[in-house]
């Protein structure tokens, strides 16, 4: 086993131990292959976490040891590598790592992450997202084909609001749909305008999506989980590695693609070869910047016209005003 891999990204050399470590045993996947899947695809990589405060979800025994979530900057960290801090909702803070470089995907890899969880900010100002995340979640009884649907008439929603997202896999059964924004709002308000299109898209859907967060009252359909614009909530980036044991991919989309694409067709072997051929299919993200304004006066129509206000916060945060209560509702007092 060699001790040691060296790869060329960019303009660096990134060192790599242990590469003939298995990360993926089902597939005899080891570490050395991670690390040049994300080599080869590391300018799309970077695309989507580029200046972004970014949690590292850590394998260091590969997927079937333990793993960690790190949120602060390593202690060896390259000083080439930037950092950006950002306030929890508890109100403490930490300095993640901030990626510019394609070789920071690399780095982070040899020190065993897999996934990387970029907050919808830049480290230039952390408390306005420039990110408006969807995540559309299978519950049980539905499938991916259920949120391929979902994210089809997502897809008209999003243009009656004045917005256009970007699709990507999850890695696992759901889709991701991102819409770039002006760094103009707030967390909270980021949050609202997601509410009111997850509402919208459950009006023209009922029976097939919600956006109930009890799970005993969900169904078998497809959450909108518009808990992910919360503070401190993040999702996987694109190009990021899932730890299944089949090594799956957060596969960026285009729209005509997400019909009959399935998550099963993204994966580190599979990949790189698309992305020689394609490049990065979301490439053009940043040169876009929506407004919410019609989400917002959406979200305002529902709380006066009808009565739909807040929805509950993850439990891990502080109370919200006019959050409704936190209870489940099978448990709630009479």
């Amino acid at each position: 086993m060699a001790e040691s891999l060296e790869l060329t990204v960019g303009e660096r050399t990134v060192r790599v131990s242990n590469p003939g470590k298995v990360y993926f045993p089902q597939r005899g996947i080891t570490k050395g292959d991670v690390a040049r899947y994300y080599a080869s695809v590391s300018e799309g990589a970077l695309r989507a976490l580029r200046d972004r405060p970014t949690t590292l979800q850590r394998f260091p025994e590969g997927v079937e040891g333990e793993f960690f979530f790190q949120k602060r900057a390593p202690k060896n960290l390259p000083d080439w590598i930037p950092t950006g801090r950002i306030a929890f909702p508890s109100g403490r803070h930490a300095d993640e790592i901030c990626p510019t470089e394609p070789a920071a995907v690399v780095w982070a890899a040899n020190l065993g992450c897999l996934t990387f969880h970029p907050w919808p900010v830049r480290r230039a100002d952390t408390e306005h997202p420039d990110e408006l995340r969807i995540d559309l979640d299978p519950q049980p009884g539905t499938g991916y084909a259920d949120a391929v649907r979902a994210a089809l008439e997502l897809r008209g929603v999003l243009e009656d609001l004045g917005l256009a997202g970007w699709p990507k896999t999850s890695g696992g059964r759901g889709l991701h749909v991102f819409v770039p924004i002006a760094p103009e709002w707030t967390f909270t308000q980021v949050r609202r305008s997601a509410i009111a299109v997850a509402r919208e898209l459950e009006r023209r859907a009922p029976e097939r999506i919600t956006t109930a967060w009890w799970k005993e009252e969900r169904g078998k359909k497809i959450f909108v989980d518009y808990n992910q614009t919360a503070r401190d909530r993040t999702i996987a980036s694109a190009y990021s590695v899932r730890p299944f044991a089949h090594a799956p991919v957060s596969a960026p989309l285009r729209w005509d693609e997400v019909p009959d694409a399935v998550p099963e067709d993204f994966d580190v072997v599979t990949m790189p070869d698309r992305f020689a051929e394609m490049g990065d299919v979301h490439a053009d993200m940043d040169d876009h910047a929506f407004r919410l304004e019609a989400a917002l006066e959406l979200a305002t129509r529902d709380e006066s016209e009808h009565g739909l206000g807040d929805l509950p916060y993850p439990p891990e945060h502080p109370k919200m005003t006019g959050e409704p209560r936190r209870v489940q509702p099978s448990r709630a007092k009479k």
